[in-house]
């Protein structure tokens, strides 16, 4: 895969918008006017910050549907994610929680986003939802049968999960492109919030050939300019939140001095963070 053709700046940096609980989700609200304002104004402070694409996660849907989302799920971010593509002119992508990766390309096939994340692609992995097997034969197909060029970014090993019989990160990563045919592999930490080793980057990042690495978590400036020689791009949220704190809105200062550090990694990035 080509990241230029997708995004301007070498080293992309994709901001995750997470939508507040969606209709049938164990604390839905009652309002979808509010989901959809929040999620407007956060994909508006993600690009005013200056990131290079975003993407739109049911994050407080939890807990989650292991596989199959409902129909109003998918309805709702459809929705969402159309009206942030006519706010922003940024690569969309879409991450349908916890891992209906055919919900996700269908919802992008149909409002032209560029690409999804699945975080169970190839293997089977023991989750808090229960065995997840991935489904990557289904869903190549489906992607062929839409007549769809989106992009398929893979989680490997990821987090909140462990793997059934005894993880090999270099296996995992090439079966991911090999077998499963990602076209972007995906590496995180345990838990959100966590960033993947510096060794495990380094050691992706030989096998992956010319398949871009992305950083999936526990990025922030702090960390970023160790990290980032070995990976692609990174997929940033934690750390772009008010006071750095997951449930609080998109920070656009936060946001901007996340970006410095990524682009001028020798520069310091003053901490005026609270």
């Amino acid at each position: 895969m080509d990241l230029n053709k997708l995004f301007t700046n070498k080293n992309p940096i994709i901001g995750v918008v997470h939508l507040l609980p969606l209709l049938t989700s164990a604390r839905w609200g009652g309002d979808l006017k509010k989901v959809i304002d929040r999620a407007e104004q956060e994909a508006t402070a993600l690009a005013a910050g200056g990131v290079d694409g975003i993407i739109v996660e049911n994050f407080f849907d939890a807990p989650f549907a292991k596989d199959q989302v409902d129909p109003a799920v998918v309805s709702a971010m459809t929705l969402i994610v159309d009206r942030i593509m006519n706010l922003v002119v940024l690569p969309v992508g879409i991450n349908v929680l916890r891992n209906d990766a055919q919900s996700s390309m269908a919802i992008a096939s149909v409002v032209n986003a560029q690409f999804i994340r699945v975080n169970v692609l190839t293997g089977i992995m023991a989750t808090d939802q229960g065995l997840i097997e991935g489904q990557a034969h289904q869903l190549l197909r489906y992607r062929r049968e839409l007549g769809s060029d989106v992009a398929i970014f893979a989680d490997v090993l990821v987090k909140h999960a462990r793997p059934l019989g005894t993880p090999n990160l270099t296996v995992a990563v090439q079966d991911t492109i090999e077998r499963a045919l990602a076209d972007a592999v995906i590496l995180s930490g345990c838990s959100t919030g966590t960033p993947p080793s510096l060794e495990d980057l380094e050691l992706a990042s030989t096998v992956v050939g010319d398949t871009p690495v992305f950083i999936g978590s526990g990025a922030n400036w702090d960390n970023i300019g160790e990290l980032i020689p070995s990976a692609n791009g990174v997929i940033v949220s934690s750390s772009l939140k008010r006071k750095g704190i997951i449930t609080e809105p998109i920070d656009p200062i936060r946001v901007s001095q996340f970006v410095e550090a990524v682009r001028n990694p020798i520069i310091p990035v003053p901490n005026i963070l609270s």
